[in-house]
């Protein structure tokens, strides 16, 4: 069974034991609007909670994203360098950015369910 979290950075994670998939919202996708590039950290790089983990950029601005959990990269979506758009078209599905290992389960507990990021943006 998986649990998805959100952060107040606007990027989601779904966990499933100690690995999880991290993403950007749908919310973050529409304020970037047009997205033309991410360039992602590498596989086997190691991040701490809070660590830029890789850029995203669109014709409005260019945007950090933030790790929500210390932890590993094993696996980029290498796809959205090729077709960073994809983020726009579904942020919180396929276009997913990186499958990690998580070194600290604890600091799940400081991030928000899906209702608490509904009120966060509403």
């Amino acid at each position: 069974m998986s649990t998805t979290y959100y952060s107040e950075d606007h990027e989601w994670i779904t966990v499933s034991g100690d690995t999880a998939i991290i993403g950007i919202t749908t919310h973050a996708a529409e304020q970037l609007g047009e997205i033309v590039f991410f360039e992602p950290k590498d596989v086997g790089d190691e991040f701490d909670k809070g660590d830029d983990i890789g850029v995203v950029e669109s014709v409005k601005a260019a945007s950090e994203i933030y790790a929500p959990v210390t932890g590993e990269i094993v696996e980029a979506n290498g796809e959205l360098e090729d077709n960073p758009g994809k983020l726009n078209e579904d942020p919180e599905a396929a276009a997913w950015l990186y499958k990690i290992k998580i070194s600290d389960a604890s600091e799940l507990e400081s991030l928000m369910d899906a209702d608490g990021y509904k009120a966060l943006i509403a």
